[in-house]
């Protein structure tokens, strides 16, 4: 692999990092039901299927993390096809954690329109 093709990889998996979070919470804010992994893997998949921003791999780490913080809760339910399932609904310091990173994604991104455009 070459440097560049190295710092471009590494750019896309922070700026993912990054962005995960906010992604995840989205999804959760406007969904009217809870969500299992499987099912939030799907519709980011099939939303912009040009463009993976995670792996499944990496999903499971972020909602779990995301519960920790007390911005999602979640419950295990059984399941017909398989392994039990475990359901993500987002809280209300989801939802309030959500509206201030917006912000702070607005204008981050304003930021950096500017910046492109100098």
């Amino acid at each position: 692999m070459t440097d560049v093709s190295a710092q471009i990889k590494k750019f896309q998996k922070e700026l993912n990092s990054g962005t995960s979070a906010l992604v995840l919470l989205s999804v959760l804010s406007r969904s009217k039901e809870a969500l299992y992994g499987y099912q939030i893997a799907k519709m980011l998949e099939e939303s912009s299927p040009e463009f993976p921003m995670m792996k499944q791999g990496t999903l499971y780490p972020v909602l779990r993390s995301l519960e920790e913080n007390g911005l999602l809760e979640s419950t295990v339910e059984p399941s017909v096809s398989g392994p039990p399932r475990r359901y993500y609904m987002i809280t209300s310091d989801g939802r309030s954690a959500l509206e201030e990173w917006l912000v702070i994604w607005k204008q981050t991104k304003k930021f950096v329109d500017i910046i492109l455009k100098g």
